[in-house]
């Protein structure tokens, strides 16, 4: 069964990160996903900000789901690189991973995320650009 047949399945019990995480599924497809994490205080570095590789792994993860929306069913992805830029930190409540696919070809896939406030779009906390390898599974 492939990861996107688990993620409709199954949900977010289809990652284990996404349990340990506490990492909701709040739509995927054609694409793109959207995915939201409430922080928490074990989440913080040692000044109490969320640590900043939350906010890479939330918005890794919706790039990672957004990508499978646009796969065929013989391929899969590994990372190439990715890039984060930080706007502004965040201590608490809940944020919310937008990805979208901007390119997909035959070898290399490209997308891009940014992680909010999940009630105020306007406050942008990070954005990640990726890029990724089309790999052929048999």
């Amino acid at each position: 069964m492939s990861y996107l047949e688990n993620i409709r399945k199954l949900g977010r019990n289809a990652n284990p990160f996404f349990c340990q995480m506490g990492i909701d599924i709040v739509s995927y497809d054609a694409g793109s996903a959207v995915l939201t994490m409430q922080v928490r205080p074990d989440m913080h570095n040692g000044v109490g900000w969320l640590q900043g590789g939350m906010l890479v792994a939330l918005a890794d993860e919706a790039i990672a789901l957004a990508l499978y929306t646009v796969l065929k069913e013989d391929e899969g992805i590994a990372t190439i690189s990715e890039s984060t830029s930080f706007v502004k930190g965040v201590r608490e409540g809940v944020i919310v991973a937008k990805a979208k696919v901007i390119k997909k070809g035959r070898r290399v896939a490209f997308a891009e995320a940014e992680v909010f406030l999940d009630s105020d779009e306007k406050t942008m906390f990070s954005r990640t650009s990726a890029a990724f390898a089309v790999t052929v599974t048999e």
